[in-house]
């Protein structure tokens, strides 16, 4: 996305993730993506000397890091000013003049707004030392699926016509490009599905609120969301997607991304041909040679 046309007003998500935090934030979604990369990053059998914190809405991923005595210090780019020395910033402009000074850069739901993500991997792994760590956790695109699809067909109904209500999240078919293009190491791409249960559709949009997760587009609608709208969508959610009980789905998908800064002690792909074993020797098979065909000219 260029300058000229933002995906995402990255004012208007501080300020959410402010006003989130003064009313009392709904951590239960970002406690479970803490837990998460604590477990995969334990199965890395090193320690970091320092670690960076990128963009997290709690400083709850560098305290829990800290505990385990794997990283020795951390340094937190936050995107709310807070006590305890963070570092106020944004995840596509980092404050650190692309020295290569980090061990360990981390992430939890913070790199689903940004607008230049191609640009903010590049920058994280030119902020890691040789053989440092990148590990982040972000919303992916099936993301509350089950309330776009009833504001879809609410606004549809009752306005004529749809505006972006629900932010379209990345996909994870795109993200392990995106670190080959930043010059990733060994990168690796994985999602899991996180569903939560409401008993209203209104439960749900006050978690969102709580979470600083609601509408941040750009080129949002500005009008106040009409009443009948509000209880149509409502409406539709809980006809479409709720379970015997009577309860509501909503989807959250956590997309993970991992990647090393480039070393020469890393593995690397053998060039081609250089096989010392035949597949149908390590597959127990018969190898069937065929002539080649040529075709006329």
């Amino acid at each position: 996305m260029n300058e000229s046309a933002p995906m995402f007003d990255p004012a208007l998500v501080r300020r959410r993730i402010a006003r989130a935090r003064r009313s009392g934030y709904a951590g239960f979604l970002l406690e479970r993506v803490a837990e998460d990369l604590e477990d995969r990053l334990a199965a890395v059998t090193r320690s970091f000397p320092l670690g960076l914190d990128l963009g997290t809405p709690l400083p709850l991923v560098s305290e829990r890091l800290l505990q385990t005595g794997r990283v020795e210090r951390m340094i937190r780019l936050a995107p709310v000013s807070e006590p305890g020395g963070s570092v106020v910033g944004d995840p596509e402009v980092l404050p650190f003049g692309g020295r290569a000074g980090f061990d360990l850069a981390v992430s939890a739901l913070a790199l689903q707004h940004v607008n230049d993500l191609p640009g903010a991997l590049l920058q994280v792994r030119r902020a890691l030392k040789p053989d440092g760590l990148f590990l982040a956790g972000l919303l992916g695109g099936a993301t509350l699926t089950e309330l776009r699809q009833a504001f879809l067909q609410a606004e549809s109904e009752t306005e004529g016509g749809a505006s972006p209500r629900v932010a379209p999240f990345a996909e994870l078919r795109d993200l392990g490009g995106l670190l080959q293009r930043a010059g990733f190491a060994l990168p690796v791409v994985d999602a899991d599905t996180i569903t939560v249960r409401y008993g209203d559709p209104f439960a749900l949009m006050r978690d969102l609120r709580a979470m600083g997760l609601t509408n941040a587009l750009h080129d949002r609608r500005r009008a106040p969301l009409r009443r009948a709208t509000l209880m149509r969508a409502a409406a539709i959610y809980a006809e479409r997607f709720s379970d015997p009980d009577g309860r509501l789905r909503a989807t959250f998908e956590i997309l993970w991304l991992s990647g090393w800064a480039p070393h020469e002690s890393q593995q690397k792909p053998l060039r081609p041909g250089s096989a010392k074993a035949r597949l149908a020797d390590a597959l127990g098979a018969a190898e069937h040679r065929f002539p080649i065909r040529e075709e006329p000219a």
